[in-house]
């Protein structure tokens, strides 16, 4: 298990001391520098009882997002191009052993649908997700499924980032995926707790803890400068899922000097099937999967916590006031669901989980400039070369928000006239303008040209 100290980890949240709520006031206070916090602090926090300490502490994880993030809300939906895996997870609708899930491997036409279909409803960032299979999984199709989507262009939109999902690779594998052109690599651990990930996971090539463990070691040794990392809680206690997802982070950033550009925090929900997914061994109430949130945030400031549509959308308003910065919409897990009927019977047969957030990308940004949260459909970074230690160094040290605000309103602007419904348009029009009139000096000046080339026809205007 090598830096995954299991016994470490129990040991701090079996502390007493840790307890002490004077110390996790003082912890609080401390993280408000938005320097990160040690796994030992972070297990204190996690351990907050108390309604106004907790309060104190999902506040300042606003405050710290803020510092560092702003008010945007980055804004992506998943495109999954096969749902057949050789893997028997025990909490996936997607295990080989599931022979009722209808199996779809989408064609290259059906990619380009499916893009099309995105790109319409004004998405600029897709994640493509695939099942593991040595055939309908390989580098050469997820090679063709990504160039085909970059080619859809539609009346000026497009999608201009194409993130990634996929089962761990050699390191010459993950060279050639760098190759296509992506942005963000993705791979969850699960779960790091040993015992449970081998009950899991029972056989497969997933089996391989270590395999999956270092898989980001391996991604970042081929070049990959942007990886994410995640755990599904709700399959062992979620304390000990955090402290270990952050032991990850802290291990990679002492390694390479580049922490995770995301951190995922998915709860497990009922999937089709799926033995374990309807009763989680250890279900995360709300009041714990908000602390947990508020505790990532504070120990890696500079990482975009995301947040998928697999929480109802009350729950997914909350959250945003806690340290959340990308987040799904508009979102479909099967493969060719969004040209098909969003209703039918057979997408929940072919779906990897549940879904319960079922708005539209309108209805959310709708929602989201309501709230006072920025829809960002921003890409910059990665075509500027603000990646890997460049973009950890502009984001630990805050000054990440420079760039992203100009850009982020530009690309809002774009949606705001290409694609936001009536409704949606007035909504966004008075947003956009009070927050142009909240900018000074050299940044509004800048984000105003940026617009007004918008307004002229430009698009895909960045810097």
């Amino acid at each position: 298990m090598e830096f995954i100290n299991e016994s470490y980890i129990n040991t701090l949240l079996e502390n007493p001391k840790l307890n002490d709520p004077e110390l996790q006031l003082e912890l609080i206070e401390k993280a408000r520098a938005a320097k990160g916090l040690s796994l030992e602090e972070s297990a204190a926090l996690l351990n907050i009882s108390s309604p106004d300490l907790l309060e104190t502490l999902f506040l300042t994880a606003r405050e710290v997002k803020e510092t560092i993030y702003g008010n945007r809300l980055v804004l992506f939906a998943p495109l999954y191009i096969t749902n057949l895996c050789i893997n028997n997870c025990l909490y996936c609708a997607f295990r080989r052993d599931n022979k009722e899930l209808i199996r779809k491997t989408l064609t290259v036409d059906e990619v380009r649908e499916e893009t099309e279909f995105l790109v319409r409803q004004g998405h600029k960032r897709i994640l493509l997700v695939a099942g593991e299979h040595p055939k309908k999984s390989s580098m050469e199709f997820i090679g063709e499924a990504i160039s085909t989507i970059y080619d859809v262009h539609i009346n000026g939109g497009n999608i201009r980032r194409v993130n990634i999902n996929t089962a761990p690779l050699t390191i010459e594998n993950f060279k050639t995926l760098k190759s296509f052109g992506i942005g963000t690599y993705q791979c969850f651990q699960e779960t790091y707790h040993y015992k449970t990930y081998m009950h899991m996971h029972p056989d497969g090539p997933k089996r391989d803890y270590a395999w999956r463990l270092y898989a980001m070691d391996r991604a970042l040794q081929a070049g990959i400068d942007d990886i994410g990392i995640g755990a599904l809680f709700g399959l062992t206690d979620y304390k000990f899922e955090t402290l270990a997802l952050l032991n990850h982070a802290f291990n990679l950033d002492e390694k390479f000097g580049v922490g995770p550009h995301t951190i995922s925090i998915p709860r497990l929900e009922p999937a089709f099937n799926a033995p374990v997914s309807h009763k989680p061994p250890f279900a995360v109430d709300d009041l714990s999967f908000k602390k947990l949130i508020a505790v990532i945030r504070l120990a890696v400031p500079y990482t975009g916590i995301i947040l998928s549509t697999r929480e109802r959308a009350e729950l997914r308003r909350e959250l945003f006031r806690l340290g959340v910065s990308q987040i799904s919409a508009g979102s479909r897990t099967s493969p060719g669901a969004y040209k098909e009927s969003q209703e039918s019977i057979e997408e929940y047969e072919m779906e990897q989980f549940q879904l319960g957030d079922h708005r539209t990308l309108d209805e959310v940004v709708k929602d989201c400039c309501e709230l006072g949260y920025m829809p960002s459909f921003c890409t910059a970074c990665y075509r500027s070369s603000r990646t890997g230690d460049r973009f950890m160094e502009l984001a630990k040290s805050g000054n990440i928000g420079k760039l992203c605000t100009p850009n982020a309103l530009a690309t809002f602007k774009e949606y705001v006239i290409d694609y936001a419904s009536d409704e949606t348009k007035k909504t966004a029009e008075k947003f956009l303008e009070r927050e142009v009139a909240g900018l000074d000096g050299t940044l509004k000046t800048k984000t105003e040209k940026m617009i007004q080339r918008v307004n002229g026809g430009e698009r895909d205007v960045f810097f």
